[in-house]
């Protein structure tokens, strides 16, 4: 009986990874080939046409982003653009959708069998990161790559999951690196926007 088991989380997880491969793949392409239709004009263009469920549909896109590897950036400026007068309630949502988006990351990384594959092929490697995030300073690691705009977050929060960081350190340093850099964005966004144009 547990062979069988063991046997289905096997042939689970390989499908899950092949799915996530071909999800991030899909999602970077599709980015790279027309980067201009992920400008925070053409979210929020798009996020416009469900007025009912608009906050619905935010939060959702908030929580998948994460999984396709695609910045947080432009989501969150198009928070800013269509609720120009509710910067806390863009800030509070998109918060929920990147920390529940950090933390699915996290544990998927476990159950996609990074952890395994890294201690297993790359054992120097997994330790030496291990041990840079497990530091006192890991913390700080953590926060300064989620606050700086020019790296993708989720990429520490696969980094973390499969160097099983602990969870509450790790989550804590997303917390204050995509606090700083989301209210950066939600209350000088407008600025930064008319900066670019």
């Amino acid at each position: 009986m547990s062979q069988q088991i063991a046997k289905t989380t096997r042939i689970l997880r390989t499908l899950f990874l092949i799915i996530w491969a071909l999800t991030v793949l899909g999602a970077v392409t599709w980015y790279l080939s027309d980067p201009s239709r992920f400008t925070a004009q053409n979210i929020a263009a798009f996020l416009a046409e469900f007025s009912s469920l608009i906050w619905l549909i935010y939060l959702f896109l908030s929580i998948v982003r994460g999984i396709t590897l695609l910045p947080s950036t432009p989501l969150v400026l198009a928070g800013t653009i269509l609720f120009p007068d509710q910067p806390f309630a863009v800030l509070a949502v998109s918060m929920s959708g990147i920390l529940f988006s950090s933390t699915m990351i996290y544990y998927f990384s476990d159950y996609l069998g990074f952890s395994e594959y890294f201690e297993s092929h790359k054992p120097a490697l997994a330790h030496k990161i291990k041990a840079k995030l497990e530091h006192p300073l890991g913390t700080v690691i953590v926060a300064a790559w989620a606050f700086f705009p020019f790296v993708p977050t989720d990429l520490v929060c696969y980094l973390a999951g499969t160097t099983r960081m602990r969870f509450w350190k790790f989550i804590g340093a997303i917390f204050v690196g995509e606090l700083i850099l989301c209210v950066c964005y939600i209350f000088f966004g407008g600025s930064l926007l008319k900066l670019v144009r």
